[in-house]
């Protein structure tokens, strides 16, 4: 067999087996959508369940290399392969449940699960109002090149071994953000406690204003050379430009919406835990807007950035801000101009606030090297993708 094959032609026929009633006190680990990690495309988060507590889409009996594809959207691209301690386990009827039939290797299944072309054909398939979804029927129906087993291990080895250099990059990435908390922890203490004794001051004693800009409908993607942010480019604590949407089409903006080099930007509203997310803007296309949910701070005084940031994102100050939040939901708070402007914060004199800076600096020039390294990394699986399974 060679050539694009339905994926129902590779797979064993009693895919989707129900699983049998769980005894009430019969314990068992249970996948749902929720349980994977859409970065990794593995199953982090499979929770131990009770029979008695068990949902009602907790129906599917799972094994070892069973490739997991979600059926619902929007979350067609969560799949994943499921490891040894999964097999005889539990998955929820959100997935397709695909089982290599000996024709192909399973790993080379999950991979193409993973494929753009894969996941923007279900995306087109899409049907129902209130509970937008796939049917198994239509992921089955889907096509997959069908090569010899011998080229498939050579696609599951490089793709495995690209993917592994990126997790890799993406360890060192993590490691490497956590070293300027830590810093600012060593040179002046928790600010809760507030060992050097700085003098608490309010916001408003340092801080002139705050810019935002317009809540704009999405445009075309070439309807306009501007783009404006998401407020998911600053909630990790760095700012990542390419969260953005493209701004109306013609839109011409003011100058005071372009983010500049230097900006710290500050997140107003957000989830409870997410809200008075900062970053800092390194650098810019100067075509990149603000939204109404993304602060521009402006300074009355001199301030170190970095020192500024590091305070900001510490744990103590994070749940002041969540602290000073309202709204009637927990997945939606807002922060007022007033009520921030009301905070007090434990604030180094400005000399203090340089040296901090200059130590960063170095950090940074790592973080840079080793975001450069990441990049290159996913583009170098990216195409292996694209080479083994174009679109």
């Amino acid at each position: 067999m060679s050539g694009m094959v339905k994926i129902r032609d590779v797979v064993s026929r009693d895919t989707g087996t129900r699983n049998p009633t769980r005894q009430p006190d019969e314990s068992f680990e249970y996948v749902d959508v929720a349980a994977i990690n859409n970065e990794s495309k593995t199953i982090d988060g499979a929770r131990t369940l009770l029979g008695a507590d068990a949902p009602s889409r907790a129906r599917r009996l799972i094994q070892a290399n069973d490739v997991l594809v979600s059926t619902v959207r929007p979350n067609l691209n969560a799949v994943a392969l499921v490891p040894e301690r999964l097999g005889g386990q539990v998955a929820s009827t959100g997935f397709c449940v695909l089982r290599a039939n000996g024709q192909i290797l399973p790993q080379y299944l999950y991979y193409f699960t993973r494929s753009r072309g894969f996941v923007e054909n279900l995306s087109r398939l899409v049907a129902g109002a209130l509970y937008p979804a796939v049917t198994d029927g239509q992921v089955l129906d889907q096509e997959i090149p069908m090569v010899s087993p011998e080229k498939q291990r050579d696609v599951v080895d490089s793709l495995a071994a690209a993917e592994s250099i990126v997790r890799l990059c993406t360890e060192a990435s993590e490691k490497t953000a956590e070293l300027l908390p830590v810093m600012f922890v060593e040179m002046y203490g928790d600010p809760a406690t507030n060992p050097k004794g700085w003098p608490f001051r309010q916001v408003s004693d340092f801080v002139e204003k705050f810019e935002g800009g317009k809540n704009l409908l999405a445009g075309s993607e070439n309807g306009s050379p501007f783009r404006i942010l998401k407020v998911s480019a600053v909630t990790s604590g760095r700012y990542l430009e390419e969260e953005s949407k493209p701004t109306p089409d013609g839109y011409q903006p003011p100058a005071a919406h372009l983010v500049r080099v230097g900006d710290m930007l500050f997140s107003r509203a957000n989830t409870e835990k997410l809200v008075g997310a900062t970053a800092l803007v390194e650098s810019t296309n100067g075509r990149t807007l603000l939204p109404d949910k993304l602060w521009r701070i402006v300074w009355s005084e001199p301030a170190e950035p970095a020192y500024m940031h590091a305070l900001f994102q510490s744990r103590y100050v994070r749940q002041e801000l969540s602290r000073i939040s309202t709204g009637t939901s927990s997945s939606m708070r807002n922060i007022s101009q007033g009520r921030l402007f009301e905070v007090s914060l434990p604030v180094a004199p400005y000399d203090e606030q340089r040296m901090f800076g200059e130590r960063a600096t170095a950090i940074r020039s790592i973080q840079t090297q080793r975001a450069a390294a990441l990049e290159k990394a996913q583009q170098t699986f990216d195409a292996l993708m694209a080479a083994a399974f174009p679109y």
